[in-house]
């Protein structure tokens, strides 16, 4: 899902939207990919007509387009590239819950155990060499706002800043994350396994590894044949139960987590065992379509 909102930086996505031919459009590459030519022949326009709006909703990050050999030729499909949009507006609501929100850096990690394909880098260079785990403990993993690995398992520590005269009522984990397949496949599902000090909260199973046009922020040096951008995904754990997105995934509750009074400890694993091996791809800021890198909130009472 992309989540947009009013700040004149999604202004792009508006524009985008504000023609029924390219609504049109959308509506056909909701039934299947096409290239420019059978889009014209169904809307009955010309193909340059076509050309420019599908610029355009690849600039809103709205479609993706891919070369593929077909029929002895070589054909430039376009997909879409979301399955839906949230727009949030803004509010003067005042805010009636209290929260603390630490922002943990994609190479702030503490624990790691990566098998390739696996890499990191920063903004502006990779760091070591590609699918050499050695390079997950090189000094500058620190910069890193991507990483990635076909299986493994990867920690963070957050500090806990809770007082002891307040009780946290719920967790909050906000990241952009995908799959990793060999260069990039949508259609590659990998199950990915979320911990909690230590407790098991269930797992989520990403569909792919987008690389169907380049990410909102990645880097202009990043090739376009590897990861691009990922998917957001809001993981809670409620008196009720553990939750991505609104949908239960386990019926681990807060009182079902042993406390530690300094600090949180977040896991993420994809296990050898699992039904859909596909890795796991983690962006931060500067990749990706979302700025920001994993934003952890407790709500206290």
């Amino acid at each position: 899902m992309m989540k947009a909102s009013t700040d004149l930086e999604w202004l792009p996505l508006f524009e985008a939207l504000a023609s029924d031919v390219r609504l049109r459009i959308i509506q056909l590459l909701a039934e299947k990919p096409m290239n420019n030519k059978d889009l014209a022949e169904s809307l009955g326009v010309s193909s340059a007509i076509v050309s420019m709006h599908v610029r355009k909703l690849q600039r809103a990050n709205l479609i993706a387009s891919q070369l593929i050999r077909r029929d002895g030729g070589t054909h430039k499909l376009n997909s879409l590239a979301v399955e839906a949009i949230q727009i949030t507006l803004p509010s003067t609501a005042p805010q009636t819950r209290t929260f603390r929100e630490v922002s943990i850096p994609i190479g702030h990690f503490t624990q790691v155990e990566a098998y390739p394909t696996c890499g990191l880098a920063t903004t502006d260079h990779v760091i070591g060499q590609f699918d050499d785990p050695r390079y997950f403990f090189h000094p500058d993993r620190m910069n890193a706002a991507i990483l990635w690995f076909g299986r493994g398992e990867i920690e963070y520590r957050v500090p806990n800043y809770t007082l002891p005269s307040e009780a946290v009522r719920e967790i909050e984990i906000s990241l952009e994350i995908g799959s990793e397949a060999p260069g990039v496949n949508r259609h590659w599902p990998s199950d990915i396994r979320f911990y909690l000090n230590g407790v098991d909260l269930g797992y989520w199973t990403s569909p792919g590894d987008s690389g169907d046009g380049r990410g909102v922020y990645t880097p202009e040096w990043w090739s376009t044949h590897v990861n691009q951008y990922g998917f957001l995904k809001v993981l809670r754990v409620t008196q009720d139960g553990t939750f991505i997105d609104g949908e239960r995934i386990s019926a681990v509750r807060l009182a079902d987590l042993p406390m530690d009074r300094n600090q949180w400890t977040f896991r993420m694993a994809v296990l050898e065992d699992a039904n859909h091996v596909g890795g796991l791809t983690l962006y931060g800021t500067g990749f990706g379509n979302y700025k920001q890198d994993i934003l952890f909130r407790t709500y206290e009472a």
